[in-house]
């Protein structure tokens, strides 16, 4: 399988505030086959920016994604160059984002309504590097009729040359609705996604929105009426309780390797975090505040969450830190065994 495909198969949602460099790193150490996306940037950031801190990232997060934000197909050209230059796998272009800055600039989910704007950013991205460029977008928005405009944005988009499409399986309101309850309140329809597929059998489609789970994952990715999607995107999912992404490499990419111990990987984010910590102005928990869910459900969990939380502002934190908090897991108390027997009954 091609890193293009890759990137589609099963990908980690692009997240603002939250996807950064620590994050993606700590991810990949969980899975090798998934492809990693950059939060948001935009495209004039990347070009009168600094660059090195909104795009530099490891060489062990790959297969990654940038996703750029923007309407300029000249602004998008220049800062896809820039993006390429940097070593990405590929570039994804936000059509789905419906956060309050869209309401006042034209990008996000707000472009489904340009769709001749979007294939003009499309081709002027495709005119300016190799690299596979998809886009991410929602099935409609506000008030308008999903299975009316969201054809109508994909032909435009299809034709413009785009390599990929992941869809969001929900409206964004851009009107009403902040952009947490955009997450959650406008109903899911998976079924026009597998529609969007029979309509462009040979486009890849990858399905995002409300996945919970690699189980789940699977499932949308096995055949609806003799349709079958390319991929599955997870978000809230993937960050909030990681450990799921151990399973990626053997149940979704059919790798003949054991799911990733969660233990292991703690301490394999040790010498990273050590670099980190060698740097001016990093702290502690600037990386494990990405590290909170990965114990969800287990016994010591709670205490994992509390020490990295309370102990890891400190500006002189270490790894000590890190390690008081695996042992509460690895020697968790008596009650917090007895509150995971119960919820896991």
């Amino acid at each position: 399988m091609s890193t293009s495909e890759a990137a589609l198969r099963f990908s980690v949602a692009p997240m603002m505030e939250w996807t950064d460099r620590h994050c993606r790193y700590f991810h990949r150490l969980m899975t090798k086959r998934a492809a990693l996306f950059t939060e948001m940037v935009t495209a004039p950031a990347i070009i009168h920016g600094d660059r090195a801190r909104l795009l530099g990232f490891d060489a062990a997060e790959h297969p990654v994604v940038c996703q750029l934000g923007g309407s300029d197909p000249a602004q998008l050209a220049e800062a896809a160059g820039i993006v390429a230059d940097f070593g990405y796998d590929r570039i994804d272009l936000n059509c789905g984002c419906p956060s309050d800055r869209v309401r006042s600039g034209r990008f996000g989910a707000s472009l489904m309504e340009e769709p001749d704007l979007v294939a003009d950013c499309v081709a002027a991205m495709r005119g300016a590097v190799a690299l596979p460029i998809s886009v991410k977008c929602r099935i409609g928005i506000d008030d308008a009729e999903p299975r009316e405009m969201l054809p109508v944005f994909l032909e435009k988009v299809v034709a413009a040359g785009v390599a990929s499409l992941t869809i969001h399986a929900r409206k964004a309101w851009l009107q009403g609705l902040s952009p947490r309850e955009n997450r959650t309140v406008p109903p899911l329809d998976y079924d026009i996604v597998f529609d969007m597929k029979r309509r462009w059998p040979t486009m890849p489609i990858a399905i995002n929105g409300g996945i919970a789970d690699i189980d789940q994952s699977v499932a949308l990715l096995e055949p609806r009426e003799g349709v079958a999607l390319d991929g599955v995107m997870l978000g809230r999912a993937a960050y909030e309780t990681p450990a799921i992404l151990g399973q990626v490499d053997r149940r979704i990419f059919g790798e003949a390797v054991e799911d990733v111990d969660p233990f292991a990987v703690v301490e394999a984010m040790e010498p990273y975090i050590a670099r980190h910590l060698e740097e001016p102005g990093a702290k502690l928990n600037q990386v494990v505040r990405h590290m909170l869910g990965l114990f969800t459900g287990r016994p010591g969990a709670r205490s994992w969450r509390r020490i990295l939380t309370v102990k890891s502002i400190s500006p002189d934190a270490g790894l000590e830190v890190l390690r008081e908090a695996l042992d509460a897991v690895r020697r968790p108390s008596s009650a917090e065994r007895t509150s995971a027997d119960r919820a896991s009954a």
